[in-house]
């Protein structure tokens, strides 16, 4: 029987934390007693989402997103109230047979599992989603308010486009620069991500370097094609951290270079620096 990987060891190993940033954190979980996620968040390293994709594989479940957006019958909402999917963190996602499936921040919360599925008698199926999609689901399907929509249009700030075929990698570069507020668009290869880049001109593109379908050098050179994106400040970011590999790159056109595992840190630091050298101060360009 192959021995479970631990909630840590899946971060490390998908590069979204360093060896020394789960060392750091496990030694504060000692004092604090709170959950590893908890402390990794509070940390700045990882967002709630990354939490939800690592304890998903850890366990096998699957992860759940944008539950706003769906529609759900009456009868799968009025298994679970309002208020108790505010305050368990769930939300009912559909009723097959005898079985129900629902998301949960906290997959591991039996005593909510068992409670419903002997109200229900049902067998419980949890998938896991964040505290963030809870609230938005509730908040759409419970309480007729609008999914997801910003209180304000961004697409006349900063958009940068991130690229990335490792979801939690890319979960975490979001949450780093949505938290600086910029408007961020996302591409899980190079072939969406030229597409992608193309349709919206981001400002700045934020690009790992190897990827299924084209990779992130391909993207690049083709951007670098394109009268429309060839202007464009393209970051690097690999898991090759020698000299060579940033000379490589540096040499090719690309703007910067960011080793994995991502520092949230330096990850801001670089994009304000690409995007004031590249429109100078102020605000975004007219386009």
């Amino acid at each position: 029987m192959n021995k479970r990987k631990r909630f840590g060891e899946i971060l490390v190993e998908a590069k979204v934390i360093s060896e020394s940033a789960l060392q750091t954190a496990l030694d504060k979980q000692k004092v604090s007693g709170m959950r590893l996620g908890q402390v990794l968040e509070e940390m700045g390293v990882v967002s709630e989402k990354d939490t939800a994709v690592a304890l998903a594989r850890q366990f096998g479940f699957k992860t759940v997103q944008n539950l706003a957006k769906f529609s759900f019958p009456d009868d799968v909402l009025a298994m679970v109230e309002g208020e108790e999917a505010l305050k368990k963190s769930i939300f009912p996602l559909k009723r097959d047979q005898k079985v129900f499936y629902l998301a949960m921040v906290n997959p591991l919360d039996m005593e909510t599992v068992d409670n419903i599925s002997f109200k229900s008698g049902m067998r419980v199926v949890p998938c896991v989603t964040t505290a963030g999609e809870i609230h938005a689901a509730v908040n759409q399907h419970y309480h007729g308010g609008r999914p997801n929509e910003p209180a304000q249009q961004q697409s006349d700030w900063w958009t940068v486009q991130v690229v990335d075929d490792q979801e939690m990698v890319r979960s975490a570069i979001l949450a780093a620069l949505k938290r600086e507020g910029y408007n961020v668009i996302e591409a899980p290869n190079g072939a969406d991500g030229l597409k992608l880049a193309c349709q919206t001109a981001p400002h700045l593109i934020v690009t790992d370097t190897v990827m299924p379908r084209m990779d992130g050098t391909e993207m690049f050179r083709a951007l670098q094609s394109n009268n429309a994106t060839r202007n464009i400040p393209v970051i690097a970011l690999s898991s090759k951290s020698a000299p060579e590999e940033e000379a490589k790159l540096l040499d090719m056109g690309y703007f910067d270079f960011i080793a994995k595992p991502i520092n949230p840190v330096r990850l801001v630091a670089r994009v304000k620096r690409a995007l004031k050298a590249t429109y100078g101060e102020g605000g975004p360009p007219t386009r």
